[in-house]
C-alpha cells in the first residue's frame, strides 16, 4: 500500500484542525485514514528553549520532537504501526498515555511548523497552507486558550506578543512559498474543500 502524507500548516488558530477534520470524514469513508496533530510531539516543559526574557517559546521548531515526528511519519509509511504520544498543555507535559496508530493509505498531519522543517517538510506529499487574517486567528486562539486550556487573558496577550507572533513572522509565515495549494479562509472556503475532496476519491481510486 502506497502512503500519501498530506501536510496542513497556518498560523495558529487558523483553521487547520477545521480543514483536517473534514478531509478526515471524507477519507475514513473510502479507506484507512488517519489524522494527528503535530502539537502532540511537544517536548516536555524541561526541555523547551527559552526566549530571551527567559521564557518557554512553545513557537520555536526546537520545541518539539522532530526526530520521533519523522521516525513515526517513517514507520507509518513502511507499514509499521506507532504509539503517538498525546500532550497535556495544561501541565505542558507528556501524557502517560499513548495513541495507538496502525498504517493508512491518507495520513493528515497538522502543525504550524511543519513546512518550516526542512527534514519534516520532504516527508510531505500534499502540502496545504491555511491562510487566515492575523486578527482572527488571535480571537480564536484567545477563546480557545481560556475555555480549553484554562489560562488567562493576560498570560494569553503576554504569549502572543513575545512569541507568537514573532515565531509566525520568523518562521510560518515564510513557510508558506512551500505549499501546494493555499487556502484562504480555511475550511469554510468551498471552492478549495470541493477540490480536495476530489483529490482524496483520486487517491483512494489508484492502486
Amino acid at each position: 500500500m502506497k502512503t500519501i502524507i498530506i501536510g496542513i500548516a497556518g498560523g495558529t488558530a487558523s483553521g487547520k484542525t477545521t480543514i483536517a477534520k473534514k478531509l478526515y470524514d471524507a477519507a475514513i469513508k473510502l479507506g484507512p485514514c488517519d489524522h494527528f496533530k503535530i502539537d502532540d510531539y511537544y517536548m516536555n516543559k524541561d526541555h523547551i528553549p527559552l526566549d530571551e526574557e527567559g521564557k518557554r517559546n512553545y513557537d520555536h521548531p526546537d520545541a518539539l520532537d522532530i526526530d520521533l515526528a519523522l521516525k513515526h511519519l517513517r514507520d507509518l509509511k513502511n507499514g509499521i504501526a506507532i504509539d503517538k504520544p498525546l500532550y497535556d498543555f495544561v501541565t505542558s507535559s507528556r501524557m502517560k498515555e499513548t495513541e495507538h496508530v496502525e498504517p493508512a493509505k491518507v495520513i493528515i498531519v497538522e502543525g504550524i511548523l511543519i513546512f518550516a522543517i526542512k527534514k519534516l517538510r520532504k516527508e510531505f506529499d500534499i502540502k496545504l497552507f491555511v491562510d487566515t487574517p492575523d486578527d482572527i486567528r488571535f480571537i480564536r486562539r484567545l477563546e480557545r486558550d481560556m475555555v480549553e486550556r484554562g489560562r488567562s487573558l493576560e498570560s494569553i496577550i503576554n504569549q502572543y506578543l513575545s512569541s507568537v507572533r514573532p515565531m509566525h513572522e520568523a518562521f510560518v509565515e515564510p513557510s508558506k512559498k512551500y505549499a501546494d495549494l493555499i487556502i484562504p479562509d480555511g475550511g469554510h472556503n468551498q471552492v478549495a474543500m470541493d477540490f480536495l475532496y476530489t483529490k482524496i476519491y483520486d487517491i483512494y481510486k489508484e492502486e
